[in-house]
């Protein structure tokens, strides 16, 4: 099987270099129409420069295919709307959604504002679409520092707490959008992507960018990105690590826990080695499953079982 979008439109969001780039990049050379959407800034998000986006949409029309670059911002919803909008007036359509703008420097307002609230508008700007096209995909961006946590060093380490924060909201929104685009045809995933930047090149330790640098090209990211985004990739709700080769799903479980009629303090410290055991842990599908694990226990303690 060959992986192709021939006649299929794609939106791209921080297309303009590193990871959005190659995503731009793959979706072109399989066939996609892309809009590279990038507003330039900084690291901080401040200023604007109109080449990245323009220079990726014209490599990609040198090889052959059809892009636009657009420079509005995910930040606010009138720039979500105006980016979705350049794609119907380009292409007719819309099909698939990368969300992958993004700062790695700024306060809380201003990391919430890009990375969660502009995935959120994005998403919400292309959704009526995508529901009236029977059916779309949408790729949405998190990150380890969300799923597992990151400090660092430095006078920037207080405010990394917020793209975290920021990027685990990521996940729940990812989940949220799965459950209501399933009667639609809409499948929405995220990856956590392991690779060198402009956004990890400021990490404080020159032997950890250098290090992944050469071992986790922003290359690496874009082929999982596309496999997601298929007809053919029956997931929705998904998280996966992704980076140098590997993919990896991320996933929130429950242990088997305790169950006590009538908990105390001194009982649940008393178990805590009970309570976090992983063994026969379970995946909730939805809150409603979480639910129906509650239901059984309570179903097994009135029969006594």
């Amino acid at each position: 099987m060959t992986v192709r979008f021939d006649g299929r439109v794609a939106l791209v969001t921080g297309a303009g270099r590193g990871i959005g780039r190659e995503h731009a990049l793959e979706l072109a050379a399989r066939g996609a129409a892309v809009v590279v959407n990038d507003l330039g800034g900084g690291a901080d998000g401040s200023g604007a420069d109109a080449e990245p986006a323009h220079e990726v949409a014209a490599a990609i029309r040198a090889a052959g295919g059809r892009a636009i670059a657009n420079l509005d911002s995910v930040a606010t919803p009138e720039g979500a709307a105006a980016i979705v909008a350049a794609a119907v007036s380009a292409f007719g359509r819309l099909d698939m959604v990368v969300n992958n703008a993004g700062i790695t420097l700024g306060d809380w307002p201003t990391m919430v504002d890009v990375h969660l609230s502009g995935t959120f508008y994005v998403c919400r700007a292309a959704w009526p679409l995508m529901v009236a096209q029977g059916g779309g995909r949408i790729v949405n961006t998190t990150s380890a520092a969300g799923l597992f946590g990151l400090t660092v060093d430095g006078p920037h380490g207080l405010d990394f707490f917020a793209y975290g924060a920021a990027k685990m909201g990521i996940v729940g929104l990812t989940r949220g959008l799965a459950i209501e685009g399933r009667p639609h045809g809409i499948r929405v995933n995220a990856i956590s992507p392991v690779a060198h930047s402009r956004l990890t090149a400021w990490y404080p330790d020159p032997r950890v960018v250098a290090w992944m640098e050469r071992h986790f090209p922003a290359a690496k990211v874009a082929p999982a990105v596309a496999a997601l985004l298929h007809d053919d990739c029956p997931l929705s709700g998904e998280t996966f690590s992704v980076g140098g080769g590997r993919i990896a799903r991320v996933f929130v479980g429950e242990t088997p826990g305790v169950s006590d009629v009538e908990p105390t303090a001194e009982r649940v410290l008393a178990q805590l080695d009970d309570v976090t055991d992983t063994e026969g842990f379970f995946v909730p599908v939805d809150t409603a499953d979480e639910m129906r694990a509650y239901r059984d226990l309570l179903v097994r303690r009135t029969s006594g079982s």
